[in-house]
């Protein structure tokens, strides 16, 4: 019998867990075979703030998975991402200094360490290491150097940083659950391979990724990332506002949210009445949609303004004529495209997951969006027979570095 070729996400988020199944195909399509989700039990705000419980969340989704998919999963490839989440653009130099003065790919090799040679605080360690361009004598723009000539080889890099204790606590927690992890991938950047396309990351663009304790994000310049970052702030603060707001439980109001929702007040109608259960069962409430409106567009204008906070801080200049492409468990509420137009002036539309096969229906949402990123990622590296060690976007770069530029470009 035939070995299958099956990869697995794993998204540890702080409102879910999400286990997915793909199978990769002998023409390099990644068909989904199994989901398994579980609401996630141990994290706050991107944080993991209890080991158990979190280990307990992903044997559940795992379990789940394997239950649909019909095969046993031993190793994963694991979203991280949170408000520990960090990036710098640094640059790095060598010379060449072989014969005939031709850059083998271990100048490049070489090069990228040079890279990494950042001054980091000892909380901090590096995730990604991903290259912008190469520069030759002056020469940039360059995508692939090896086999070029010249005397010094220059590199522009996008590093993305994450908390040092996190990220041991996550590895800790897939050792726990028996799994072995593959690799890891920052969220944002995976969502960024389910749902961008590359005209967006060439001409540049902002992946934004409303979650339930966190927002990430993700800019896009000359078809790689220029700056990543994360907030602790997401969906469920939307449904705490509500809760206070209107008086109820957190249950019903983020049932209110997402049934109800609204973010902009302008576009909910005030004569619409709904029904709210009373926090300690104290009867029914009606409540207008535009004052529900009224507690959710604060706080997503809130959202926005750190968002451009951010941008602003790290010294962007560009325009962003790919615009912001919004995904998410939290961006299907009525009015969250027109909102984000009016905050970002920018053009603005849902990012859904594409470039799967199988079961795909399933999981064609923004909530699934870093998932799906995540196998597609692990597809790619299965498909070039990749070692799994280091840097997941960099893949096979220390030995076969055309194939990672062909499947970035």
């Amino acid at each position: 019998m035939a070995r299958r070729n099956i990869v697995v996400g794993l998204d540890i988020g702080t409102t879910k867990i999400t286990a997915l199944v793909g199978e990769v195909g002998t023409n390099g399509q990644v068909y989904i075979i199994g989901v398994g989700e579980t609401p996630s039990r141990g994290l706050r705000k991107g944080a993991i703030v209890n080991i158990d419980e979190t280990v307990r969340s992903i044997d559940l989704a795992i379990e789940k998975a394997e239950r649909m998919s019909g095969v046993e999963i031993n190793d994963v490839f694991v979203g991280v991402a949170g408000p520990n989440i960090s990036s710098i653009n640094n640059q790095g130099v060598i010379a060449i200094t072989g014969p005939n003065r031709e850059i083998l790919v271990d100048d490049v090799q070489r090069v990228l360490r040079n890279v990494r040679m950042v001054g980091l605080p000892a909380e901090r360690k590096i995730i990604h290491v991903i290259p912008r361009q190469f520069i030759v004598d002056g020469y940039d723009g360059v995508r692939d150097p090896v086999g070029m000539a010249g005397v010094r080889l220059e590199v522009e890099a996008h590093i993305i940083t994450g908390s040092t204790t996190y990220l041991q606590n996550v590895y800790k927690i897939i050792q726990s659950t028996g799994l072995k992890l593959l690799n890891l991938m920052v969220s944002p950047i995976a969502a960024a391979e389910a749902v961008l396309y590359s005209s967006e990351k060439q001409l540049g663009s902002i992946l934004v990724d409303i979650g339930g304790g966190t927002t990430d994000v993700t800019l896009y310049d000359g078809g790689s990332p220029w700056l990543t970052f994360a907030l602790p702030i997401g969906g469920d603060h939307i449904t705490c506002d509500l809760a206070v707001g209107l008086r109820t439980t957190l249950v019903e109001a983020e049932r209110i949210k997402q049934e109800n929702g609204c973010v902009l007040v302008q576009l909910a109608p005030e004569h619409e009445l709904i029904s709210v259960a009373a926090v300690g069962g104290n009867g029914i409430n009606q409540v207008s949609r535009k004052k529900i409106a009224s507690i959710i567009q604060p706080r997503v204008q809130e959202i926005f303004a750190l968002i451009r906070e951010e941008v602003e801080k790290s010294g962007y200049r560009g325009i962003l004529p790919g615009g912001c492409v919004l995904t998410g468990g939290s961006v299907l509420i009525d009015g969250m495209v027109e909102l984000t137009q009016e905050e970002l002036q920018l053009p603005v539309r849902l990012g859904y997951p594409e470039g799967i096969g199988g079961l795909a229906e399933v999981v064609r949402s923004p909530q699934y969006s870093t998932v799906v990123g995540l196998v597609l990622q692990a597809a790619r590296n299965y498909r070039e027979d990749l070692v799994p060690e280091g840097d997941p976007l960099l893949g096979g770069i220390w030995g076969r570095i055309r194939s990672w530029w062909r499947e970035m470009a």
